[in-house]
């Protein structure tokens, strides 16, 4: 078999490769955005929350503040993988049947970052 194949190597092969010219060194940019317009990283926040003006049903029910009987216009907080509901008079109360992963599929784009608790809630008009 090797008697068939003598002076059938493709050109080329078993040749050292060429090396390519240097070419000279790039600036390096920095083309992230600026600080300004940077939001904040999920491990830099200590909790996000949305509005729920319409009522929250749930397994077929809809949820009620267990302090006031209130059935609509919820603040929704997600925190360290915790859902909580709070009413517009201000009582809380923990959303086990919700997941932070329902939070981010309901929850639109940040649209301000706040450096307190309360500040967010006048934000958002509660």
């Amino acid at each position: 078999m090797s008697a068939r194949l003598q002076n059938q190597v493709p050109p080329g092969f078993g040749v050292p490769p060429v090396e390519p010219e240097r070419a000279e060194p790039t600036t390096v940019v920095d083309d992230f955005l600026p600080p300004e317009l940077r939001v904040p990283s999920h491990d830099q926040l200590d909790g996000k929350m949305m509005p729920w003006k319409q009522p929250l049903v749930l397994g077929g029910g809809m949820v009620a503040c267990s302090a006031c009987g209130a059935y609509r216009d919820w603040l929704v907080l997600s925190t360290r993988d915790q859902i909580w509901l709070r009413c517009r008079v201000g009582h809380q109360q923990q959303e086990t049947r919700l997941d932070t992963a329902w939070f981010n599929r309901n929850s639109g784009p940040a649209d301000a970052t706040h450096a307190t608790f309360e500040d967010c809630l006048r934000h958002l008009g509660h």
